[in-house]
C-alpha cells in the first residue's frame, strides 16, 4: 500500500466503520533494532554495515537503535538483520496519528467536569506544581492565557531543538483538557489546576508521528521527572520498540495515559494497547460509549470526550471530540491523585483509578468502558485514605489585603493568613495565574509594584500548603490598576517662623557599608527563550529596594530582600545582555551584582 493510500484510508476511517485494519505505514528506508544484553557495540556495528546501514538514532535505555538502510532491498535487509543474534528484533519504524475528529459546538461548555464529580474533587485538592504532566503531541501554543505561566521546558524531536510551539493545534487543546489554569478569571477550567506542562513535539503539522519519536519523547519525559505522561496519537501496528519505552515509564514509576483512537473497532492501537499502558476510551454525557470511540479487551478506563471545551492555539476556545481528550482528563485526575498523596506507587495510582469508577455497560469489567468512567471524587477520596497515616488534611487561607474591588496606583501590599491541623510550610501569591511570590514565614506578605503594569483589573490569589503536599483551594481578591492623577502644584505665601533653637544631638555611626547582593539565577552563559531572575540581598541595616536592569534599563523594582522577574527573551535578537541587580539599604547605599549573558 502506497503511504498515500495509507493516509486517505485513515481519513475515511474517521466516517466509516471497519474491522479489517491494514498495518500503520512507516518511513521508508528506516528499521528499529534492539540489541541484545550480550551483543557488544561492535559487532552490532558491523552487522549494521554489512548491509549498507547507518545509525541515525540510539535510544539506550531500551537497547534500540534508528537506523537507515537501502530502501531498494528493504524486505532482505529486514529479513537478514531478523536472523543475526546480535538483535532481539527488527521493525518498521512506524507511524502514529493525532486522533483528531471534527468539532461539534452543540454540547454546553465543560459538562464533563461535573460528571466526573471534578468540583467535589477539588475541595480536597486542585493539583502540585511541582508534578508536571508530559503532553507528547503537536506542542503547545506558549502564549495561550490560560497555558503560557505553566510551561515548563520541553523538546522539540521534529527538529532536535527546544522549540515547542503548537505545530498543528492538537496540542494545545489536549494540555488544556488535563491542566489549564483555573481559578483566574479567564477561559476555561482543567482536571489538574496547578500542574505544570512538559511540552514534547513529536506530531508534525501533517498530523503524523513516528514511533521512534515517540519511544524518545517518553523516556525523555521519564528521565526529566515527569510521573504522568499522555500521548493522544496511535497507530495500528504493534512496536516492540514503543513497547519498550512504554515499559521504561512503568518501570521507573510512571504512568503512561493514551487515547484509544476514534474509529469505533476492536483493533488495538498503540501505544494505549501496550501492556503498561493506560488506555482511554471516550463517553458521551449520557454515559453512552463515544459513536467514534474504540472498544476491545485492552481498554482500561473511560472518560468523558465528546463536546470537550478546551484551549485552542492561537490564544481561543474551542469544543473537541475524541479519546484524544478522554486520556489527557483522566492524566490530569491521575496528577490531582498523587497532589494529595505523593507517597503513592504508579501501581497503587492506576489500581485506585480501576477501583473508583462508576460501571457502566456490563457489571465488572467489559471491553467498551474498561473498567468504567472515572470518578475524581472518588479517586481523590481513596487517595487521601489509602495511607490512613498520612497528613491529608489541606490548610486554609484567607487574604487579608487588599480589599475586594480596591483601585491602586503604586505599590499593593498583599497579606494573607494560614492554618492547617499540623503547620502550614508555605503561601504562594499569584497574579492573573502566575506565580508571584512565595513566603514561608508567618505573617504571610508580599508587595506588588504596580506602576510599571497597564491600567486595568487583576486577580490576585494565594494558596497555602503544608509539608505534606496539601494545597488550600485559592482565595482570591480583584484590584484595579489605575495611572495616578498628577496635581499642578500651589504656590504657598511666605510665612515668617520663630527661630528654632535646636538641641545639641548625638551623632550616630554612618552607615556607608552597601548591601550584598547575590544573583541566584541564570548562570552565567548563554540563556534560552525563558529566564527567571532570581536575586536574594543582605545588609546589616535591612534592604528596603532591589531592582533589576537589563542593558540599563530597568525591568522591575521591589521593595524586599528578594527579587523574581520572568524575562522573556523569545523574541529579543541574538547578542549580549549585561543583567545588573541592584539593592538598597536604609542609608542610601547600593549593592550591585552584574553578569553578561549571550542568546
Amino acid at each position: 500500500m502506497s503511504f498515500l493510500k495509507s493516509v486517505l484510508s485513515c481519513f475515511v476511517l474517521l466516517f466509516i466503520t471497519s474491522t479489517t485494519f491494514a498495518a500503520s505505514p512507516f518511513v521508508k528506508g528506516e528499521l528499529l533494532v534492539q540489541l541484545t544484553v550480550k551483543a557488544s557495540k561492535a559487532n552490532a556495528s558491523k552487522a549494521i554495515k554489512e548491509i549498507d546501514g547507518e545509525v541515525l538514532e540510539d535510544l539506550p535505555q531500551i537497547r534500540v537503535k534508528r537506523i537507515r538502510v537501502p530502501e531498494k532491498n528493504f524486505d532482505k535487509v529486514k529479513a537478514a538483520l531478523s536472523k543475526n543474534p546480535n538483535f532481539v528484533f527488527v521493525e518498521e519504524n512506524f507511524l502514529a496519528q493525532g486522533m483528531i475528529i471534527p468539532n461539534d459546538p452543540s454540547f454546553s461548555s465543560q459538562w464533563h467536569h461535573t460528571k466526573i464529580m471534578a468540583p467535589s474533587a477539588w475541595e480536597m485538592g486542585v493539583g502540585s506544581t511541582s508534578m508536571p504532566i508530559a503532553i507528547i503531541d503537536s506542542g503547545v501554543d506558549p502564549d495561550h492565557p490560560d497555558l503560557d505561566a505553566k510551561l515548563h521546558p520541553g523538546y522539540n524531536f521534529l527538529f532536535n531543538n527546544t522549540d515547542t510551539h503548537d505545530v498543528l493545534g492538537h496540542g494545545t487543546a489536549v494540555a488544556g483538557s488535563a491542566t489549564a489554569s483555573s481559578n483566574n478569571g479567564t477561559g476555561v477550567t482543567g482536571v489538574a489546576w496547578h500542574n505544570p506542562i512538559m511540552p514534547l513535539v513529536v506530531l508534525d503539522s501533517s498530523n503524523w508521528a513516528t514511533y521512534s519519536n515517540i519511544s524518545s519523547a517518553i523516556i525523555y519525559a521519564v528521565n526529566n521527572g515527569a510521573k504522568v505522561i499522555n500521548i493522544s496519537i496511535g497507530g495500528t501496528s504493534f512496536s516492540s520498540t514503543l513497547d519498550s519505552a512504554v515499559n521504561y515509564a512503568w518501570d521507573n514509576g510512571a504512568l503512561v495515559f493514551a487515547s484509544a483512537a476514534n474509529y469505533n473497532v476492536s483493533t488495538p492501537y498503540y501505544p494505549a494497547a501496550c501492556a503498561n499502558a493506560v488506555a482511554v476510551a471516550a463517553t458521551d454525557s449520557a454515559d453512552n460509549k463515544a459513536s467514534f470511540s474504540n472498544y476491545g479487551d485492552w481498554i482500561t478506563l473511560s472518560a468523558p470526550g465528546v463536546s470537550i471545551l478546551t484551549t485552542t492555539n492561537g490564544g481561543g476556545y474551542g469544543y473537541w471530540n475524541g479519546t484524544s481528550f478522554s486520556s489527557p482528563i483522566s492524566a490530569g485526575l491521575a496528577a490531582l491523585i498523587w497532589s494529595v498523596n505523593p507517597q503513592l506507587t504508579h501501581q497503587q495510582v492506576l489500581d485506585i483509578l480501576k477501583s473508583t469508577t462508576d460501571d457502566l455497560g456490563a457489571s465488572g469489567f467489559d471491553s467498551v468502558f474498561g473498567h468504567g468512567r472515572i470518578n475524581a471524587y472518588n479517586a481523590v477520596m481513596e487517595a487521601m485514605n489509602f495511607l490512613p497515616d498520612l497528613d491529608v488534611e489541606p490548610p486554609s487561607v484567607a487574604l487579608t489585603s487588599p480589599e475586594n474591588n480596591q483601585t491602586f496606583s503604586g505599590d499593593i501590599s498583599i497579606t494573607a493568613t494560614a492554618q492547617d491541623n499540623v503547620a502550614v510550610e508555605k503561601v504562594e501569591f499569584f497574579l492573573d495565574g502566575s506565580l508571584y511570590a512565595t513566603d514561608a514565614t508567618a505573617p504571610f506578605a508580599t508587595t506588588w509594584d504596580v506602576s510599571a503594569v497597564p491600567d486595568g483589573s487583576y486577580t490576585i490569589d494565594a494558596v497555602a500548603f503544608d509539608a505534606a503536599g496539601n494545597s488550600s483551594l485559592p482565595d482570591s481578591v480583584q484590584v484595579f490598576v489605575e495611572e495616578p492623577v498628577v496635581e499642578e502644584p500651589v504656590a504657598e505665601e511666605p510665612v515668617a517662623e520663630e527661630p528654632v533653637v535646636e538641641e545639641p544631638v548625638a551623632e550616630e555611626p554612618v552607615d556607608d557599608v552597601p548591601p550584598l547582593v547575590t544573583i541566584d539565577s541564570p548562570s552565567s552563559g548563554s540563556i534560552e527563550d525563558r529566564v527567571t531572575v532570581l536575586a536574594t540581598a543582605s545588609d546589616a541595616s535591612g534592604v528596603v529596594e532591589m531592582t533589576v536592569y537589563i542593558n540599563g534599563e530597568v525591568q522591575k523594582a521591589q521593595a524586599t530582600d528578594s527579587i523574581r522577574w520572568n524575562w522573556n527573551t523569545r523574541k529579543m535578537k541574538s547578542g549580549t545582555y549585561l543583567l545588573r541587580v541592584e539593592a538598597k539599604d536604609p542609608a542610601g547605599n547600593v549593592g550591585f551584582e552584574e553578569m553578561v549573558l549571550s542568546k
